[in-house]
């Protein structure tokens, strides 16, 4: 029988998603970030902090420089990359999105949704001279503003009720006066994407940037396993340029 008490169990719980909690800000911290700034982010207190960053710097998953600050360690972006680059789905379509970027110029994406959001689990930047967007492999957008989200949508909620169970309580979170806001107006949007088998942004998630997407078939022959996607600088490549060869974008993913 195990001596271990329910406080026990209790107190590792909560020092485990501390360590994670701890882990997370590391993260989005690439510059490193002070163990007073830690304490006061988690509200929590710094020799608690300590100990989470002690476990954490015990197994390679965070480092300190010279100044004090705490980042991510090598061996946990060992481990996430060494991750990503085995996934089924980033080894066959990273060729696709290479191919597109050098055909347009522009960045291509592979995503699939997640709940409210999109991930991206792959990106191709255009050859030198292009315009590279900030986009980042495991970033994440609001679903129902990009080409991708809207694409995949479209696949995963067919009908109103559907979308308004989808939408729930929360507003849908506007960026640009493009953004679509309203259930309705996404609704009538999702039913287009579904006549036309591509989805667009125009400007709503981003100003100057537009984008159009297509289902990628990487694992069934009838369900999206994610979306492929061109994104363009408004200046250089136009809306209507991207929608004009979405064939092409469809032939280059069947090839891949």
């Amino acid at each position: 029988m195990s001596d271990t008490t329910p406080a026990d169990k209790q107190e590792k719980v909560v020092g485990a998603e501390r360590v994670l909690a701890v882990l997370v800000l590391l993260a989005e911290q690439p510059d490193g970030v002070s163990l007073d700034d830690l304490a006061t982010q988690l509200d929590s207190p710094k020799s608690t902090v300590h100990r989470a960053l002690t476990t954490l710097r015990r197994v390679g998953f965070a480092t300190t420089t010279g100044h004090g600050h705490y980042l991510l360690g090598d061996e946990y972006l060992r481990l996430a990359f060494q991750h990503q680059e085995a996934r089924p789905d980033h080894l066959r379509v990273r060729p696709i999105l290479t191919e597109l970027a050098s055909r347009f110029g522009e960045t291509a994406h592979y995503a699939v949704l997640d709940g409210r959001s999109v991930v991206y689990r792959s990106k191709a930047d255009p050859p030198r001279g292009g315009v590279r967007l900030t986009s980042a492999i495991g970033g994440r957008n609001p679903a129902h503003l990009t080409a991708v989200g809207k694409l995949l949508l479209a696949h995963q909620v067919t009908t109103r009720e559907q979308l308004f169970r989808w939408v729930g309580a929360a507003p849908l979170e506007g960026r640009t006066p493009h953004s679509i806001t309203d259930p309705l107006r996404l609704h009538e949007a999702l039913e287009e994407v579904r006549d036309l088998g591509y989805a667009t942004d125009d400007q709503e998630n981003e100003v100057g940037i537009n984008c159009v997407a297509v289902a990628a078939y990487l694992n069934s022959p009838t369900r999206p396993s994610g979306a492929v996607s061109v994104s363009g600088v408004v200046f250089r490549t136009p809306l209507s340029g991207l929608i004009a060869r979405v064939d092409e974008i469809k032939q280059v993913i069947a090839g891949g």
